[in-house]
């Protein structure tokens, strides 16, 4: 009685031995974490920044955008919200414009801004950021 008693524990004590030894192989796949990186966008901007400011009727890359802020792609604003979003843009003298909305109606009494009126070739991330900006006249 006492040797089958004896034959059984050792049987569980070494089964439970064998699962709870580490192996080698396991712990470098379990010490290594992958995390997904977000996807990168690469942007390219035909427009080069301007100083001076073009007629509204020019815009033809979509509507006039009225933006809080508008600043090169390297001011550090705006290179960490496009670092955040996955945007590379080339070329370090493009103009961006931060918290934009579009302006529908212009020349009818409607089109006002009260900040910086431009025109982006890049409105694809909503009213955060718009890209290769050129400040039009309204």
């Amino acid at each position: 009685m006492f040797s089958r008693l004896t034959v059984v524990t050792s049987l569980a004590l070494l089964s439970i031995l064998a699962v709870a030894t580490p192996n080698p192989e396991n712990a470098k796949r379990w010490a290594t974490t992958t995390t997904p990186q977000a996807p990168t966008t690469t942007v390219t901007v035909t427009e080069t920044a301007t100083a001076s400011s073009v007629p509204a009727s020019d815009c033809s890359t979509g509507s006039v955008q009225c933006c809080n802020t508008v600043t090169s792609a390297s001011d550090p604003t705006a290179a960490g919200i496009l670092g955040l979003l996955g945007v590379v843009v080339q070329g370090v003298d493009v103009l961006v414009g931060l918290t934009c909305d579009p302006i529908t109606v212009v020349g009818a009494g409607g089109g006002s801004c009260s900040a910086q009126a431009v025109c982006c070739q890049d409105n694809s991330y909503g009213s955060l950021i718009s890209i290769g900006c050129i400040p039009v006249t309204l």
